[in-house]
C-alpha cells in the first residue's frame, strides 16, 4: 500500500472490540519489511477511534549497538529508515565525533552535506511516487518519480557502491573520495529534476481528482503535531516552522540559506505540497554543495587508530533527517563499543499522531492519510 510497509486493519463496533475481525490490507508474511496494525472503531463508513499498534518488527538495534564496536554500529544504524540510509549513518558518526572532539576535513563536510540532500531528494521521490496513487490510482506522475529516482540512485551508487544502503560515512569523514567527474554528473541529474517531475507537480498542485481526496482530509492541527512531537514535512504541513538545518545548523548548513517550506491547512494536501517543494529545495541545496566540493581540496577522512575509543561521557546529537528529526543519545565508558546508544526516530511520533488524525475520517480516506504522514516501519520498530 505504501513504501512504509503493510498495514493490518482491525475493525470493531462502537461499543467495543468483541470478536475482532482482522482485515489485512496487504501481505503480513514475516519476510515483509515491517507491519503496522491499526485498531479502528468504525460507525458505518466513519472511523470514530484509532489505536496504532506497533512493535511487530522487533529489530532490537539499540541493544545490538552495545555488542558492536564504533565502526560496526554504522551498518546497524544505516537500516532503520531504509529510505534515508545516509542520514541514519550521519547522526551516529556526528555523535561519536563530537564526543571525541574531532574536526572533520572541510571537503568531507561539504560532501556529507551534498549526499544528505541527495538522500532527501531520493526519500521524497519515493513517497511522491508511491503514495498519491493510493488516492487517485496510477498516474504519469508515478512513472516520472520512479524514473527520476532511478537516475539519482545511479549517482549515489557511483559514489559509494550502494543504491539503498550507502555505508559511506565513517567516524572522521567518508570511506573514500568520490570518482573523478562525479560532482558534474550529479549536478546534471539534479538540474534536470524540475523538468523531469513536471507530471508530479501537476498532480500535487492542480489535479482535481487528487485534491478531492486530499483537501480537508486527515487534518493535523499545529498544537496536536507539536504535542506528539511530529516533525519533518508532516509537521510543516501544519504550520510548524522548524528545521534543524536552519535553526541549529550542523555540517555545512550554517553557510547555506535553507528555505523552510510550510503550509497552514494541516491536511493531506498540505503535507504533500510541503514534501514536493522541500524536494526542490533539497535539490538546489545539493547543487550548491557540489559547487563547493569542487572548490575545496584535501582529504575526505581522518586517520584513526585501529580501535576507536571515545572518552567516557555522554552526548546527544540530532539531525534533520528526510522523514523528520532524528536524535542520537550516546553514552561511552571509554570502551570500543557504546555503553548505550538510544535513537529518537521521526517515524514513531508521526505514527502516534494517527490516533488524533484518523478519527472522523472515512475508511476510504485511510490509505491517503497514512501515505501523507511519511513514516517507515523499521524507523518505528527500531
Amino acid at each position: 500500500m505504501t513504501p512504509t510497509g503493510p498495514v493490518a486493519l482491525t475493525v470493531g463496533t462502537a461499543e467495543g472490540f468483541a470478536g475482532d475481525v482482522v482485515l489485512p490490507l496487504a501481505p503480513t508474511h514475516p519476510a515483509t519489511h515491517g507491519l503496522l496494525r491499526l485498531r479502528l472503531t468504525v460507525d458505518g463508513e466513519v472511523i470514530t477511534a484509532c489505536e496504532p499498534l506497533v512493535g511487530y518488527l522487533h529489530r532490537g538495534a539499540e541493544k545490538l549497538f552495545e555488542a558492536r564496536d564504533f565502526r560496526q554500529i554504522i551498518m546497524l544504524a544505516n537500516r532503520h529508515d531504509w529510505l534515508s540510509a545516509f542520514g541514519n549513518e550521519l547522526g551516529v558518526v556526528l555523535a561519536v565525533e563530537r564526543l571525541m572532539g574531532m574536526v572533520v576535513p572541510e571537503r568531507a563536510v561539504w560532501l556529507r552535506t551534498a549526499l544528505a540532500e541527495l538522500t532527501r531528494v531520493l526519500h521524497h521521490l519515493m513517497f511522491l511516487g508511491a503514495c498519491p496513487p493510493d488516492a487517485t490510482g496510477p498516474t504519469p506522475a508515478t512513472h516520472a518519480a520512479s524514473i527520476a529516482r532511478d537516475r539519482l540512485l545511479r549517482v549515489l551508487e557511483e559514489a559509494c557502491g550502494g543504491r539503498v544502503h550507502a555505508m559511506f560515512n565513517r567516524v572522521g569523514g567518508l570511506s573514500e573520495e568520490v570518482p573523478a567527474g562525479w560532482t558534474g554528473r550529479a549536478r546534471s541529474v539534479l538540474g534536470a529534476l524540475r523538468h523531469d517531475l513536471a507530471p508530479v507537480d501537476t498532480l500535487i498542485r492542480a489535479d482535481p481528482s487528487f485534491h478531492a481526496r486530499t483537501v480537508g482530509v486527515g487534518v493535523l492541527a499545529a498544537a496536536t503535531a507539536a504535542a506528539f512531537g511530529v516533525s519533518g514535512p508532516a509537521a510543516r504541513g501544519s504550520g510548524l516552522d522548524f528545521d534543524l538545518r536552519r535553526d541549529e545548523p550542523y555540517l555545512a548548513y550554517g553557510e547555506l540559506t535553507v528555505p523552510v517550506v510550510t503550509r497552514s491547512a494541516g491536511d493531506c494536501q498540505a503535507r504533500f505540497e510541503c514534501l514536493l517543494e522541500q524536494l526542490h529545495v533539497a535539490a538546489d541545496l545539493a547543487v550548491e554543495c557540489l559547487d563547493r566540493v569542487d572548490q575545496v581540496r584535501g582529504p575526505v577522512n581522518t586517520r584513526l587508530p585501529k580501535v576507536v575509543r571515545p572518552p567516557e561521557g555522554h552526548i546527544y546529537a540530532w539531525t534533520e533527517n528526510p522523514t523528520g528529526i532524528n536524535g542520537y543519545y550516546l553514552v561511552s565508558r571509554g570502551t570500543p563499543a557504546p555503553w548505550r546508544l538510544m535513537l529518537r526516530t521521526a517515524s514513531y511520533p508521526n505514527v502516534q499522531a494517527l490516533s488524533a488524525i484518523i478519527p472522523g475520517s472515512r475508511v476510504a480516506d485511510l490509505t491517503t492519510i497514512l501515505g501523507s504522514m511519511f513514516f517507515v516501519i523499521g524507523d518505528l520498530d527500531k
